[in-house]
């Protein structure tokens, strides 16, 4: 009869391969629709993480609840989340904003900063870049900081 081990039972299936491997230009779409004000900062790291491994543009759709935070009126409750994206948008990251969601929630194009274009329609925005070669993306506001700890909490320093 065999012993087995604590780590062998951790690690049936032995350890994860590496494959560091460089990533072709791929232009790419964000699909920008969020509640919460700060899962915004989760998607600009993404979005940054992204452009930091993928070559090729960015456009960012906004066109859910918040493009409230892109409103000048709102600028100092919301400043830190809009100076990441303008940082963003000085390193060539598009934002653009449907029009349609924009006049629902009550704003005129000159109620937004200066680094946002209006367009007519977020969807069909998105449509439009897909078909001209643009990856679709729809990151999740899930951020996986400090998740080893959610399963062993004496881990955490």
């Amino acid at each position: 009869m065999s012993i087995v081990t604590d780590d062998e039972e951790q690690t049936p299936y032995g350890t994860a391969t590496i494959d560091m491997h460089d990533y072709p230009s791929i232009d790419r779409v964000v699909d920008l629709s969020y509640v919460a004000p700060e899962d915004l900062e989760h998607c600009w790291r993404f979005i940054e993480n992204t452009a930091n491994a993928v070559l090729g543009r960015t456009v960012v759709v906004s066109h859910g609840p918040e493009l409230r935070l892109f409103a000048k009126e709102n600028y100092a409750k919301y400043r830190a989340i809009v100076d990441q994206a303008a940082d963003l948008a000085g390193r060539g990251v598009e934002f653009r904003m449907c029009a349609n969601s924009m006049k629902r929630a009550g704003f005129e194009a000159s109620d937004m900063h200066g680094f946002m274009t209006i367009i007519p329609a977020g969807y069909a925005e998105i449509i439009l870049l897909q078909s001209q070669g643009f990856a679709f993306i729809n990151p999740l506001p899930n951020d996986v900081k400090d998740v080893r700890y959610l399963d062993h909490p004496e881990l955490k320093s």
